[in-house]
């Protein structure tokens, strides 16, 4: 186990020390506890910091302001190493308004060389250092004070290896000519960790039961969730606890027109009623061209999926040739999309994975040379990791016989 000196960060004066300490090394690593179930955005519970000669941990309940390792986060001249950090970045994004500036994340870094992704830190740790570590405290109370000997042990543990690991896999991409690829996912992690991630603005589109409205009450379904999502973070309150999910489908449904049209919908609280009918009312004033159109289902032919079955196994075979985690590199849903561009004869989807980046270059070429008919797939070996054989497709001659 490390023996690196530790340190319980208490004040704003050891905070400044802390963070001076930080500051004159190239690179540090953290992790942080927060509780977020009661509650629209995380609160922040403990900072956990690794520096390669000393362990930190920051109470922010009692510390003060935290600009100044903030500031040391997003600053792009240090690498700030974590583990699965959607939620660090989150965290980073909240307190200062900026996204991390040189970030190294393990379970992205171990999925590009060849190791299972998504893995767990204890997992990690194990497989690269040999280090066994517990998980004990998983589901402890981080908002309670004093902390007890477990949870300042767990807690440190949670950044002791950070920096050795990190060690072992940037060396694994060297080696493999991966850093760029890493650089990208890093970067990709940052931006869609975002709470204000442009994606966000589709997320109504995911409720249950939408899928039989019309343009109108789809329009409905989005201002209701956009209103909630503005309550709940002005307010701090978990989004379920203004309106269900649920909920926001039914009003859209029922379509009302004054705040009696809900006092009989159960489970709605009154107090926002007006709001709501002033939300339903500006939606359905919109122009028909401005409310969203209906999502066609996936209803894919049968062809359609059976090809995009083969294209998926196809794509674990590549990648276990190239050492990558395959859902690391591209989702069942990708593929499906894939095929579908080909299928209906359109471009290939701008806003893939597969069509961008180190993907576009290392992994989509393969894809499309079976997909198009260029190359044949035959399984040459099925106790083998990649288990197929490629040969070229014999083109025919003009004229010539199949």
């Amino acid at each position: 186990m490390s023996d690196l000196p530790e340190e319980i960060v208490a004040t704003p004066e050891e905070l400044a020390v802390c963070c001076a300490h930080l500051a004159g090394h190239p690179h540090f690593g953290f992790d942080t506890e927060f509780v977020g179930e009661d509650t629209y955005h995380p609160r922040l519970c403990l900072i956990q910091a690794a520096a390669p000669d000393r362990l930190f941990l920051i109470d922010p309940l009692s510390t003060g302001p935290l600009d100044a390792f903030w500031g040391l986060v997003v600053d792009p001249s240090r690498v700030v190493v974590v583990h699965a950090g959607r939620e660090e970045v989150r965290l980073c994004r909240l307190g200062t308004g900026k996204i991390p500036g040189n970030l190294f994340d393990l379970q992205i870094a171990a999925g590009l060389v060849g190791m299972t992704y998504p893995l767990g830190h204890g997992p990690l740790v194990g497989q690269v250092l040999g280090v066994h570590l517990s998980k004990g405290e998983t589901r402890t109370e981080w908002r309670d004070r004093p902390l007890t000997p477990e949870q300042i042990r767990y807690a440190f543990d949670d950044v002791r290896f950070l920096l050795r690991t990190w060690e072992k896999l940037s060396g694994r991409l060297e080696k493999m000519g991966r850093t760029p690829w890493a650089r990208e996912e890093f970067a990709r992690l940052a931006q869609t960790a975002s709470p204000e991630e442009p994606a966000a603005e589709e997320k109504w589109r995911k409720l249950r039961g939408i899928g039989s409205l019309d343009r109108r009450r789809l329009a409905v379904v989005r201002a209701l969730f956009h209103w909630r999502e503005e309550t709940a973070a002005r307010t701090n309150r978990p989004a379920r606890t203004i309106v269900r999910d649920d909920l926001v489908v039914e009003i859209a449904r029922r379509n009302p027109t004054q705040e009696r049209d809900l006092q009989t919908l159960r489970g709605l609280p009154r107090r926002d009623l007006a709001a709501i009918v002033q939300a339903v009312v500006q939606a359905r004033e919109l122009p028909l061209e401005e409310c969203p159109a209906a999502m066609e289902r996936d209803q894919d032919p049968p062809q359609v999926l059976l090809t995009a079955g083969v294209i998926t196994a196809v794509l674990g075979d590549v990648c276990a040739r190239l050492r990558l985690a395959p859902n690391l590199v591209a989702s069942n849903q990708d593929v499906k999309r894939l095929v579908r561009a080909r299928f209906l004869g359109a471009a290939l989807p701008t806003d893939l994975p597969l069509t961008q980046g180190w993907r576009a270059a290392a992994i989509l070429p393969d894809l499309l040379a079976v997909l198009d008919g260029r190359r044949l797939v035959r399984i040459a070996d099925v106790t083998a990791p990649a288990p197929f054989a490629y040969v070229q497709a014999v083109e025919k001659e003009a004229g010539g016989a199949s």
